[in-house]
């Protein structure tokens, strides 16, 4: 490190002391240490993987040949494996992070590939949806035995599959509410994580892991009154840039905190997307009686996630001065009170458009006053594709479009402009 080799000459000069030096040492040092371990870490669990997949191959390439003896101890060998190297980390690695991981990794997949080969030597009858809830039940355990953080993410990415193939997939055959149940189980080590070791990369993929899985599978909840779910989805995004923007995450590191990120992104596609009268046209079709929809599982679904995100809203509010409110704070409530009291007119429509012209202005106006390039361009952007949206939607003629299409290109490139500007003429 090049502060590192310019310390003698510091010293030399007299500019800092031999004692503030090796401080300086012993804070780059130290630094350095828990990258290093990082790495051990990804290269272990990598190892395990390739180990397993290795094993897999070679079993896979001869397998045909081998008795049915033989292959049921190949079936559970790499399971014994797997064992052996989690107690052996458990008494005497247990302090090693790469350790943990690498272990708990390869036996967790030892475990799916068990399952799988003793199903096919003996012919079990079974489907993938059966093979996956066997397979996550058995892993769970390993996550806290071996406070193990990928484990816990390969279960998330499990549980998130097994509901795509028990709802999704065989939609309207099956519905399976197991997927809730399922994540309660790992939500005690997600808490534990975040408590223990806020800034760690492993919290940091849970806070987007996790909330991604929910977006996915939320739209397993709809049976007959789909159409309701966009208020739950809206609800939802609402309900993660609150987390995202409490007091949990104030010192996290923008890439790092999923929730706000997803919940913006989330709050703008949907709104993107509902911004379209055709989509409105369907909605304004369905004939819902009110005895059906207040026992369907829609309606308490928007009724438990708009309730968490108003009590999230009513928490935050109490602590922010006005100047502190963002749109993103109300876009739920917004849209709620435009879905129950608009979506059988046109009103809706220009409600939403409103909703996101409004957002965008907001967004620049906060740019402008924070001095900030990243802010202003992000509400030029939504305004742009606002109108790229509506060029698609709209009758007007190409010559008006094409101008609109040049006064947005020239807004961007004058506020642009009068920001750098006035940067200039601020550091004068």
């Amino acid at each position: 490190m090049k502060i590192l080799k310019d310390l003698p000459e510091l010293i030399e000069n007299q500019i800092i002391s031999e004692e503030t030096a090796e401080r300086i040492r012993l804070y780059f040092r130290a630094k350095e240490k828990p990258s290093a371990n990082r790495m051990f870490i990804v290269f272990g669990v990598l190892g395990a993987i390739l180990v397993g997949l290795g094993i897999i191959l070679i079993l896979a390439h001869n397998w045909d040949e081998l008795s049915m003896v033989t292959k049921t101890v190949l079936a559970f060998l790499p399971l014994v494996i797997g064992q052996v190297l989690c107690a052996y980390t458990l008494l005497r690695m247990n302090e090693s992070i790469s350790w943990r991981e690498s272990s708990a990794v390869f036996l967790t997949l030892s475990v799916g590939a068990c399952i799988s080969l003793i199903s096919q030597i003996y012919n079990i009858p079974g489907n993938i949806s059966s093979f996956m809830l066997t397979w996550v039940l058995l892993t769970i355990p390993i996550v806290y035995l071996m406070k193990s953080s990928i484990t816990s993410l390969l279960y998330i990415i499990g549980i998130t599959y097994y509901a795509c193939e028990t709802n999704y997939f065989h939609y309207p055959q099956t519905e399976n509410y197991n997927y809730w149940l399922l994540l309660l189980l790992v939500l005690p080590h997600y808490y534990l994580l975040f408590k223990k070791k806020p800034n760690s990369n492993f919290t940091s993929f849970h806070n987007w892991l996790l909330p991604l899985s929910l977006c996915i599978v939320l739209g397993t909840l709809a049976v007959e009154m789909g159409n309701l779910m966009f208020i739950s989805y809206m609800s939802l995004f609402g309900m993660f840039y609150l987390i995202g923007n409490s007091i949990l995450f104030t010192d996290k590191k923008k890439i790092n905190n999923g929730y706000k990120l997803l919940g913006i992104a989330g709050s703008l596609i949907l709104l993107l997307i509902l911004s379209f009268d055709s989509l409105w046209e369907n909605i304004r079709d369905d004939n819902y009686l009110m005895e059906n929809i207040i026992i369907s599982p829609e309606f308490w679904t928007i009724i438990l996630i708009t309730g968490i995100a108003i009590v999230l809203l009513f928490f935050q509010l109490k602590n922010k001065s006005l100047s502190e409110i963002k749109p993103f704070d109300f876009v739920f409530i917004v849209f709620l009170l435009t879905y129950l009291f608009s979506s059988t007119s046109i009103l809706a429509v220009i409600m939403i458009n409103l909703i996101l012209l409004t957002i965008g202005i907001i967004t620049i106006k906060e740019g402008t006053t924070k001095d900030h390039l990243g802010i202003l361009n992000f509400g030029l952007l939504i305004i742009t594709i606002l109108v790229i949206c509506r060029f698609f939607d709209t009758d007007i003629s190409f010559v008006t479009r094409g101008i609109l299409f040049i006064l947005v290109g020239f807004g961007f490139f004058a506020t642009n402009y009068y920001m750098i500007k006035r940067r200039k003429s601020n550091e004068q």
